[in-house]
C-alpha cells in the first residue's frame, strides 16, 4: 500500500486524502471516474463533502491504449474542483434570485425598495412582503402567498393602499 492509499477500514473518512487513477479526495471534494453509460467512454464525477448527489458529471479523456480512462492527476483535479464550485455557485445564485426579489417603487418624495422573501416551508410555504425607506428603514411587512407576483404594479398598488395585505 502506498501512502497516498488508505487503508479499507479509513476509506469512509472524507477528511483523508486519497490519491488513486480514478479516486481522489481531497480539500472537501472527490473526483471519481466511472464508466459513462451512455457511451463505450468515460465519465468523472465530482462529490462535494456530505453531499449525495455529484456537484458535476462529465466525459472524461481516455487513456493512450483508448479503453481505460487517462488517469486523475493534481492540474485536473483541481480544475474539476474549481469547475464544480462554480457549478454550485451558480445553483446557489439562481435560488437566491428566485427567493429574493427587489425593486424600487416612486412614494411622494421618497423611492421605496419592497422586498418579496419566500420563505420555502415544506408545511407552510409563505413570502414575506417588506417595505422601506431610502434610509433603509422598515416601514411595513406582511405575509403573502408563496406565489405572490412582485412588479412594479403589485408594489405601487401595496403602497398606495398604505401597505394592506394584498388579495
Amino acid at each position: 500500500m502506498t501512502d497516498t492509499q488508505l487503508s479499507e477500514p479509513d476509506a469512509g473518512d472524507a477528511s483523508e486524502a486519497l490519491h488513486e487513477d480514478r479516486l481522489w479526495r481531497d480539500n472537501g471534494w472527490t473526483a471519481r471516474v466511472i464508466k459513462n453509460e451512455d457511451d463505450d467512454g468515460w465519465a468523472v464525477e465530482m462529490i462535494k463533502d456530505g453531499e449525495a448527489e455529484p456537484a458535476l458529471v462529465g466525459p472524461w479523456t481516455m487513456g493512450r491504449d483508448k479503453k481505460n480512462p487517462k488517469p486523475l492527476d493534481v492540474n485536473a483535479f483541481n480544475t474539476l474542483v474549481k469547475t464544480a464550485a462554480e457549478v454550485l455557485r451558480r445553483h446557489e445564485q439562481q435560488l437566491h434570485a428566485q427567493l429574493h426579489k427587489r425593486m424600487t417603487v416612486e412614494s411622494g418624495d421618497d423611492t421605496l425598495e419592497i422586498t418579496l422573501d419566500i420563505i420555502p416551508d415544506e408545511d407552510d410555504p409563505y413570502a414575506l412582503l417588506s417595505a422601506f425607506d431610502s434610509f433603509g428603514e422598515q416601514l411595513a411587512q406582511v405575509k403573502v402567498a408563496p406565489n405572490f407576483k412582485l412588479s412594479r404594479a403589485s408594489a405601487a398598488s401595496w403602497v398606495e393602499n398604505e401597505f394592506r395585505r394584498p388579495g
